[in-house]
């Protein structure tokens, strides 16, 4: 009887690891798709801001009369570069923060997988 109560801990045990295992794996791809989509906002962000400049080029060379219509309909300004490389600097800030975690993770499920 205390052979089979100590099989039937050992496999909770076991299952209880594996659960672990599991869900470890789950947050580290759930981390890694909030990585991408932070990503992805912070490249945004970048295209925007390139496309600021050349905006700001195109107001230089081009006539006050063109500059006019265009922001008119749309088609220039409309950035705001200082709230962009604020949203920018703070994206950065967390996906630095991320990659903390996500490296977090992985050691934890490398440690796991290797128990």
């Amino acid at each position: 009887m205390g052979t089979q109560t100590s099989d039937r801990r050992h496999s909770c045990a076991r299952t209880l690891e594996r659960v672990r295992e599991i869900d470890l794996a789950v947050y580290a791809d759930a981390l890694a798709g909030e990585s991408a989509a932070m990503s992805a906002r912070a490249e945004r962000i970048r295209s925007r801001l390139r496309q600021a400049k050349i905006e700001r080029r195109a107001r230089n060379d081009l006539a006050p009369a063109t500059v006019d219509r265009l922001e008119a309909v749309g088609l220039l300004g409309g950035t705001d570069e200082r709230a962009a490389h604020a949203e920018l600097r703070g994206l950065e800030e967390s996906l630095a923060a991320l990659e903390e975690l996500q490296a977090w993770v992985e050691a934890e499920l490398a440690a796991t997988n290797a128990a």
